[in-house]
């Protein structure tokens, strides 16, 4: 059999092959067994120094149009396979208009911020400004600027997350009111709020290494612990109902000179005593104090001029007493059973 025959053959093999190619991949592999570097055409072109030098014009013009055949082929049928499977694509993924639309899944935010935003609210209506800080903080507004020095022993207890020997992550918000009356000119009145993430070394069902604080201070002139009283009050009617007493319980806090605890009439009971309450009929529900003339002097303000009072509350503390919670590591674990409850 001649070269030309050869090359006549080869084309309508190829020419059959390649028009019976299902799908891209498949003419990809022809294209590559006819044409490719091992493929018979790239064989023959090898062979052309054995044909005769008279014949060689001829064969080499079969050759070519041999070649261009295939790769128009190859072309045209890679088009056709293009949209047939863009086709095939539409046809598989069409729409049903006449399907009921689905309802997207509605969010709904977490208790914890639920808490906040009423804690806020409230205050804010009482006249309070809210204002935030940093959350790594150095040591100065941490606990020196409240009346904790380096040797006091209240600070062993949140004397933990260290990022260098000065910085923290902060322990409480309060670091927040240091820093707003130094802000101000000396002796200028202040109602303020500071909610935010805190961090201690403590984990059970009570305490968690990462909660919310919420801070509050007043400086003025003419504030006493009446004030407090009052302020507490109204807060605890409007965020646990009408019902609710509150009473204060001498204590201590560096910073703050009287220091009280702050109780609420048992919201599970009403006060009669249960096992929430340990049968008291009182839950401990905050801190607050007269602010300590040291923490006044610190910040640029005159105690014989100007005091105040200041409180704090732990948020999580509010939403568990609030909506009836006993396990403080429920509103970390993501566990959407517990979380849907608060739609």
């Amino acid at each position: 059999m001649g070269m030309k025959d050869m090359l006549l053959e080869l084309r309508e093999k190829a020419l059959q092959d390649l028009q019976a190619a299902k799908d891209s991949q498949e003419l990809q592999d022809l294209k590559v067994k006819y044409l490719g570097r091992k493929g018979p055409m790239t064989e023959i072109l090898r062979g052309m120094g054995k044909v005769p030098a008279a014949d060689r014009p001829k064969i080499g013009e079969v050759v070519n149009q041999v070649k261009q055949t295939l790769e128009q082929t190859i072309r045209d049928r890679a088009e056709i396979l293009k949209e047939e499977a863009l086709k095939a694509k539409i046809a598989n993924e069409k729409v049903d208009i006449t399907l009921p639309g689905r309802k997207p899944a509605c969010g709904h935010l977490h208790p914890l911020t639920l808490t906040a935003r009423e804690i806020k609210r409230i205050f804010i209506h009482m006249g309070f400004d809210v204002i935030e800080g940093p959350e790594i903080d150095n040591d100065y507004f941490n606990f020196e600027a409240l009346n904790l020095p380096k040797d006091h022993p209240a600070r062993d207890m949140q004397d933990t997350f260290y990022i260098t020997d000065n910085y923290l992550l902060r322990t409480q918000t309060s670091g927040v009111q240091a820093r707003t009356m130094q802000a101000h000119e000396p002796n200028t009145p202040i109602r303020m709020i500071s909610p935010g993430a805190v961090y201690r070394n403590d984990y059970d069902a009570t305490h968690s290494p990462m909660f919310h604080q919420v801070e509050g201070l007043v400086v003025d002139r003419d504030i006493s612990l009446a004030d407090l009283k009052g302020t507490l009050e109204l807060f605890c009617r409007e965020m646990f109902g009408d019902d609710v007493k509150i009473r204060l319980r001498p204590s201590y806090f560096p910073f703050t000179e009287p220091s009280c605890e702050v109780d609420i009439s048992c919201v599970i009971c009403g006060g009669k005593g249960c096992n929430v309450c340990k049968h008291s009929g009182w839950l401990e529900i905050l801190g607050a104090g007269e602010v300590h003339p040291n923490v006044l002097k610190m910040s640029g303000y005159d105690p014989s001029i100007m005091n105040g009072y200041a409180f704090g509350m732990g948020i999580e503390r509010i939403a568990m007493l609030k909506y009836g919670i006993d396990d403080l590591r429920l509103f970390f674990e993501n566990d959407l059973r517990f979380i849907r409850q608060f739609r």
